[in-house]
């Protein structure tokens, strides 16, 4: 065969060089020789595309087909040349009526078309969006067919499991009891795998034992509530839920040994999977699916489950923990009742507190002047940190530019302490009061607190009372002993002892703190001391006795603030010569410890979205609208509130991503007018200085707030969460 023949065939590509090499002498289409010239014109539009394409032509719907329609084919034999109905025997009553249309020249288009195919060592449900085009040659006849496809197997299951995820959290919202939580989501999660058996258990304390409390079933399969030993179950049961893995079995009379299959068929169940859930390395909890018959289960059913199991049982915990709450909600009413007592006898203190509202004041006055600084601070960190992440995400292969990237988000991660700082005093950035327990919080900074103060310094702890609570925000407490910890270290040079205390007392009414039970953080140390003149100024804002540039003067400020919002105070002891002891007074609360829920799980993010992004900072603006378009997202920018409320009736977006501060109209005041044009339209509300308050009178305690500065992660996790 001559050049000239496979002139119309590409160069390149291995379906073009497998239509080369092909006999199709053998084939009804016949030699390459005698293809009309609309089969060969068709033929090398087909393989110059990179979109899924096949081609069948003639009666004998003889197949071709381009590089990219390899992976829907998988492993089938030799379909090059092949009848498309052999090819697809096992789908061919369900998609021949949309071949027969094609050929007598109805092109069809269908979107998220379900077929069993078998493609691989077992049939697979899949999904495809295709389009069958007739094929017509210059006097309207059609010789054949194009197929134009491409496969959603993907986002069709990750749409269901999200659809399904929505509507679970939905019906548990507002449950209150916890077996009542997961008796609804057995129910619905059985209904939606068309299993026999839905269960969930707790473990004993051995690992071995467990309880099944509850379990939702088919009609015609028993109840297995009761108590059962993980042993009687298996080895393969024991090894996979002890260490965290699921345990999945398709048929247990074919894959376990017989004594390990009857444990399961005694509870008239052929195949499971259980899914373990683990805290703090122990197996506390299953959570299963069973089917009386033999079933092969899913990576979508897997992955489904597991989801479902950290979900409900995060609900769960946050219950329990709630009913503990409102038990506490009762001694706070008690607490309240003797409130204006209280005050009448502290009004008679005048000295001392007139001193503190001296203090308050000043904090009130700076306050004012270090938000404006962090809104401006957190604007540049915004740009400086998405700008670095940018260059990391690409430079794996450029090792200068990775480090020269990881040394600025160093930097940046540096001044965003410090507008932590400055936002903590002012009281711009919303502090998350939650009990805790004091001492445990203390333990668990020790390596920081040794890294931090290095070999010179000798730490040692005596953290008493390890089971008292106090009622204040973990982040802003754990930087204060941080704070504390590193002016201890620049007081003693040459090196001495820090020693940190936790211990309970009870203290008189003193005009600051009112008399009862106060949990005391000492931090002490053998360093120089201060001299009357310096401690009478210690909590001052920006006072140092640092050189220039070696401190901001926030360090103490913040650490009264944190003790006053929390409703202590900070007292010091201090001589020169004989070092310093700074003691932190916090209420003790009766609460436990806040139950810290478990964050779901971001498999999927939605790709596709237009995204609309309205922030008066050009850096930022650009730096978001790089970010995003790279995360896949179609992008809209606006300058301020008035130019993106008139985007909206123009761009149409699926989300608007809005900052706070902005020249005109506030973000809550854009929030407002544009959910009255579109009132379903999600909203992310990004700002390094937010009105808190003002956000929540328009979205609600729930809206989604992103503080700048932020990296990636952090925004492709508040993007999900608003789109869902």
């Amino acid at each position: 065969m001559s050049a000239d023949d496979l002139s119309f065939l590409p160069r390149e590509g291995t379906m073009a060089a497998a239509i080369a090499r092909h006999d199709w002498a053998r084939t009804p289409l016949g030699p390459l020789t005698a293809w009309p010239d609309l089969l060969r014109t068709t033929v090398a539009l087909m393989l110059e595309s990179r979109f899924p394409m096949a081609l069948t032509w003639g009666p004998d719907l003889i197949t071709l087909y381009n590089d990219a329609f390899i992976p829907i084919l998988g492993d089938k034999p030799a379909p090059l040349g092949r009848p498309f109905s052999e090819i697809w025997s096992e789908v061919w009553e369900s998609i021949s009526p949309i071949a027969d249309a094609a050929f007598a020249g109805r092109a069809t288009y269908i979107e998220n078309f379900p077929l069993t195919i078998e493609r691989g060592d077992k049939p697979e449900h899949a999904y495809f969006t295709f389009c069958y085009s007739p094929i017509r040659d210059g006097r309207g006849r059609v010789l054949g067919m194009l197929d134009t496809v491409t496969e959603t197997t993907a986002t069709v299951l990750a749409n269901q499991r999200l659809a399904f995820l929505d509507l679970l959290g939905r019906s548990i919202a507002g449950e209150r009891d916890a077996d009542g939580v997961m008796a609804t989501t057995t129910r619905l999660l059985a209904g939606h795998l068309g299993v026999s058996n839905c269960a969930y258990a707790d473990m004993d304390a051995d690992e071995d034992g467990f309880t099944i409390r509850g379990n939702w079933v088919a009609e015609g399969s028993p109840s297995i509530v009761g108590r059962y030993s993980l042993a009687d179950f298996g080895a393969l049961a024991v090894r996979n839920l002890s260490a965290g893995r699921p345990l999945v079995v398709n048929d247990n009379a074919a894959e376990l040994a017989a004594h390990e299959a009857t444990a399961f068929q005694r509870l008239g169940v052929a195949a499971t999977i259980c899914m373990p859930l683990l805290r703090d390395g122990r197996l506390t909890a299953l959570m299963a699916v069973h089917d009386r018959s033999p079933r092969r289960w899913s990576e979508h059913e897997l992955n489904l489950l597991r989801d479902v199991t950290e979900r409900s049982w995060a609900y769960v915990e946050r219950v329990r923990a709630d009913a503990e709450l409102r038990l506490a909600a009762k001694a706070l009413e008690e607490f309240n009742a003797t409130l204006e007592a209280r005050v009448a006898e502290r009004t008679r203190q005048l000295e001392d507190t007139e001193a503190a509202l001296r203090q308050s004041q000043k904090m009130e006055a700076i306050g004012q002047l270090t938000g404006g600084i962090a809104h401006d601070f957190n604007n540049v960190l915004a740009a400086v940190v998405g700008c670095l992440d940018l260059i990391l995400r690409g430079a794996s292969q450029v090792e200068r530019v990775r480090r020269f990237a990881e040394t600025g988000l160093a930097a940046a991660e540096r001044g965003t302490k410090l507008t932590a700082q400055l936002l903590a005093f002012s009281r711009a950035q919303k502090i998350e009061l939650k009990p805790l327990l004091l001492a445990p919080l203390v333990e668990g900074m020790t390596d920081l607190l040794q890294r931090t103060l290095g070999p010179m310094i000798r730490l040692r702890l005596d953290l008493r009372e390890p089971a008292t609570g106090v009622l204040t925000d973990a982040t802003q407490l754990e930087m204060a002993v941080l704070n504390l910890a590193i002016n201890a270290r620049e007081a003693m040079p040459a090196g001495g002892d820090l020693a940190i205390s936790t211990s309970v007392a009870e203290m008189p009414d003193d005009g600051v703190l009112a008399a009862g039970r106060y949990a005391v953080l000492t931090v002490a140390d053998t360093g120089e001391g201060m001299p009357p003149e310096v401690l009478e100024r210690a909590f001052d804002p920006f006072f140092t006795t640092k050189g220039v540039g070696k401190g901001t003067g926030l360090g103490l400020s913040q650490v009264y603030g944190i003790a006053h919002q929390g409703g202590g105070t900070v007292r010091i002891d201090s001589q020169p010569g004989l070092g310093t002891a700074i003691r932190i007074y916090l209420p003790v609360t009766p609460a436990g410890p806040h139950a810290t829920q478990v964050p779901p799980q971001d498999d999927v993010l939605p790709t596709g979205a237009k995204i609309l992004v309205v922030d008066d900072d050009a850096d930022v603006r650009a730096m978001l609208a790089e970010v995003l378009a790279s995360l896949g997202y179609a992008v809209a920018e606006a300058a301020d509130g008035a130019a993106g409320l008139a985007s909206l009736g123009t761009q149409q977006p699926d989300l608007m991503i809005l900052d706070y501060a902005m020249p005109g109209l506030t973000g809550a005041e854009v929030a407002k007018l544009a959910w009255q044009q579109q009132p379903d339209l999600p909203i992310l509300f990004a700002s390094g200085y937010a009105d808190t308050a003002s956000i929540e009178n328009v979205a609600g305690t729930n809206a989604i707030v992103l503080r700048k500065p932020f990296r990636i992660a952090d925004l492709k996790a508040a993007i999900a969460a608003a789109l869902a």
